[in-house]
């Protein structure tokens, strides 16, 4: 499964790592496990810098629009930085732009140490 998470409930930290080709199945039941644990609040650092994928657009719209609807839902949204290979920035930014509805600080990182040095400084809540 090259998709793994790790989720520190006393950091209110949720470290996500891709490795190797992700699917739609692996990130729809990430966003399960969110949704049944409550870790919509948590800062959330997405390491996508060995990850790949071969969804087609319209599963990376879907889950975009499950994202979205997401937001839509009176919940608090914890900082997100995401760390992705350079020729990724464009893809990663246009997710993130469904998502820019959320009240929460976002960044895409092409390197680890500065994400996580930043996702360090954001509050907990």
């Amino acid at each position: 499964m090259p998709f793994h998470w790790t989720i520190d409930s006393q950091e209110k930290l949720i470290t996500v790592v891709a490795d190797g080709d992700v699917t739609r199945a692996e990130v729809d039941a990430f966003l399960d496990v969110l949704d049944g644990v409550e870790g919509f609040s948590y800062r959330k650092l997405f390491d996508g810098t060995t990850g790949d994928t071969k969804m087609p657009p319209e599963e990376l719209l879907a889950l975009g629009v499950r994202m979205r609807a997401a937001h839509t839902e009176d919940r608090t949204f914890g900082a997100l930085a995401a760390v992705v290979p350079d020729d990724k920035v464009e893809l990663v930014s246009r997710i993130l732009g469904m998502l820019a509805a959320a009240k929460r600080p976002m960044r895409v990182f092409s390197t680890l140490s500065p994400a996580q040095e930043w996702i360090e400084r954001q509050p907990r809540v």
